[in-house]
């Protein structure tokens, strides 16, 4: 990747992406290169991929980093904007990295808003509808505290993103950091890995090799599913406002995941069935986002329907696909 020295394109904003090459920050790095920043991103690569980035090589405006968030971050030269997306995000990840999971949430913000003290930078912290937990409150708005179990499966991620959430608040009342935050609810699109647990790359890896779609329960838990492109349109705005407190970002169609299953084999042509598994523990049963404040103070909304945003992933699954031998159904554990 090319190197991005103190004196290249004065005068464009430069802006930090931690997670840069995973699913939503990858998609980030583009639209702020897109808005003609300079851009800085920094991934250790346990769930990033730099094949999510490499069509950047050669751009002078780009630089990328392989370190892990949690240690200390020395850069040179001005920066205007931090963006912390770095963490795993899904429940296989977070299942398998629960140390990590918490310490990029908990050290890792604390590095990069003391980045963001000291280079004077405001500072947009990707937290997740997962601080809600298992809501009571339906659809969610963001002065509702959430229904979580902190020594749950889920526990790790959601606690490291509440404590991530205060620890932001901290830095804003504490040291007068510019802070946003951002709760990201379902999103899918493309850069999304094959087999990261979530519900999207699941169900459409299974369709396009012809397998059962693994629904747990009975499939009557609901989400509600945003495409990339609306949700990082959203989190720009939030950043470029003066909004300070949590702003939820998401898509208000909620359906059942039973639902979704079907519309997915539907798009995706497939003949497939859905298989149902044993529900999971803490599994959300509702999930939905209040997205007032982001119309009344962003003036955002999604605009991709469902159906456009699942082709356009499906078709890049079927290109990551491709020679690949389909695999047995997952036993349920």
């Amino acid at each position: 990747m090319s190197q991005l020295k103190k004196n290249d394109h004065p005068g464009l904003p430069v802006s930090v992406v931690t997670g840069g090459a995973g699913f939503l920050g990858s998609h980030l790095v583009d639209y702020l290169l897109e808005q003609g920043h300079r851009v800085i991103a920094i991934d250790n690569l346990v769930t990033g991929d730099v094949d999510n980035i490499s069509h950047h090589a050669g751009d002078e405006r780009f630089r990328f980093i392989k370190q892990d968030v949690t240690e200390f971050l020395f850069l040179e030269g001005p920066v205007d904007y931090v963006w912390h997306f770095a963490s795993p995000a899904s429940p296989v990840d977070y299942a398998e990295l629960p140390i990590q999971t918490l310490k990029v949430g908990s050290l890792g913000t604390h590095k990069t808003l003391g980045l963001a003290k000291h280079k004077g930078a405001r500072f947009l912290l990707a937290s997740t509808s997962e601080v809600y937990g298992d809501p009571l409150v339906h659809p969610q708005k963001e002065d509702y505290w959430g229904n979580v179990n902190p020594i749950g499966p889920r526990g790790c991620y959601d606690e490291a993103k509440r404590f991530a959430e205060a620890m932001t608040v901290a830095y804003s009342r504490e040291h007068g950091v510019e802070t946003r935050i951002v709760r990201i609810f379902n999103t899918y699109g493309p850069r999304m890995r094959l087999h990261d647990g979530r519900v999207v790359p699941a169900f459409m890896s299974q369709a396009l090799k012809s397998l059962p779609l693994t629904v747990y329960g009975e499939g009557g838990q609901t989400r509600s599913f945003c495409f990339c492109n609306d949700l990082i349109d959203g989190i720009f705005r939030l950043m470029m406002s003066s909004v300070e407190g949590p702003v939820n970002i998401g898509n208000t169609h909620e359906m059942k995941i039973k639902d979704f299953a079907e519309e997915i084999i539907r798009i995706s042509g497939s003949k497939s069935s859905i298989h149902y598994c044993p529900l999971p523990a803490d599994d959300p049963q509702q999930r939905q986002p209040d997205i007032t404040r982001a119309r009344r103070e962003l003036g955002w909304e999604p605009k991709t329907q469902l159906a456009d945003g699942l082709r356009i992933t499906i078709g890049y699954f079927k290109k990551k696909l491709s020679g690949i031998e389909p695999e047995g159904l997952k036993k349920c554990n």
